[in-house]
């Protein structure tokens, strides 16, 4: 595809990511989904059409945003969708020759650690800019205490305690969240991509997803900082919320890894996805499997003899 091509695909998909993102702001029926596939335009771009196009796709959504809305709608499109969607297409098309001349595509582990890096520093940016850790949980208390009286008639008898227990866990609820919304939109740009055979790269396979020892020892500080009290306790829980989206990936792939010795895998897989999306906890049992595949190694012990040489 020449220049001229990849810069209109490029914009087409900024302004599609862009239109989305507007779907929230004017209170269109159902804007919430719609937000949420804000990202997918900009991965097909990037993933299709490499780097630059996600790049592309990102800063014109933000200049629709501009001139539609205004600078906080751009800025916040940019650091939730744009940034972070191109600098992951760029570590995803990364590749190298192996010795036998086979190509090397960028782990879908490291993929994921670098994902968990950007929610832990948004939340540290939560942090800083709205007043310190203190100030961020008081200002989520007010908030959820005013959509309480708004939303319960008569008024709860203990609102203020439930608006405590809820500001105490929505900054890592909001990080976990758009961790996955992260993961959805880059698997369906992915999958739309290799349906029509135009994908950059190979999809990535999810039994192979390994995470590097810092995101344990992330979730180490995290459980310590808990036992504190105080604000550290304030911070890790939210630490430990944001860090269930990898170790839950995790799990997924040893999930993935053990369905491979049956004899319908892929039934399997979609049955307990159906069951997961319906029920929750299923997505929660895996997440405790992830944090034991990075002590005891559990996919070696699954996998078929002979899966795991390179």
């Amino acid at each position: 595809m020449n220049r001229a091509a990849t810069a209109a695909v490029a914009l087409a998909c900024g302004s599609t990511g862009a239109c989305l993102y507007l779907a929230v702001l004017l209170g269109t029926p159902g804007g919430l989904v719609l937000v949420y596939m804000t990202q997918l335009p900009l991965f097909f771009a990037g993933m299709w059409l490499g780097a630059g196009a996600a790049v592309v796709a990102g800063l014109t959504g933000a200049l629709i945003l501009l001139a539609a809305s205004d600078l906080l709608a751009a800025a916040v499109f940019v650091a939730v969708n744009a940034a972070p969607v191109a600098l992951l297409v760029r570590q995803a098309l990364l590749a190298r020759h192996a010795a036998d001349g086979s190509v090397l595509w960028y782990p879908p582990g490291l993929l994921t650690a670098w994902m968990t890096a950007l929610a832990l520093a948004g939340l540290a940016a939560a942090f800083v800019l709205i007043g310190g850790p203190e100030g961020l949980q008081s200002a989520m208390r007010s908030a959820v205490g005013q959509a309480l009286d708004r939303i319960a008639q008569p008024p709860l008898p203990d609102r203020d305690r439930a608006a405590e227990a809820l500001a105490m866990v929505i900054p890592g609820v909001v990080a976990a969240s758009w961790m996955v919304m992260l993961v959805v939109n880059a698997a369906l740009a992915q999958g739309l991509l290799a349906r029509f055979g135009i994908n950059w790269r190979p999809s990535p396979d999810l039994a192979g997803l390994a995470l590097p020892r810092w995101v344990l020892l992330a979730l180490g500080l995290a459980a310590i900082a808990v036992g504190l009290g105080g604000t550290p306790r304030f911070i890790g829980i939210n630490m430990l919320i944001a860090l269930s989206v990898p170790f839950c990936l995790a799990g997924l792939a040893v999930l993935h890894t053990a369905a491979r010795r049956l004899s319908h895998p892929v039934m399997t897989l979609a049955g307990f996805y159906l069951i997961g999306a319906l029920l929750g906890w299923p997505f929660v049992a895996v997440t405790i499997i992830g944090l034991l595949e990075s002590w005891f190694g559990l996919r070696h012990r699954l996998a078929s003899p002979g899966s795991w040489k390179k």
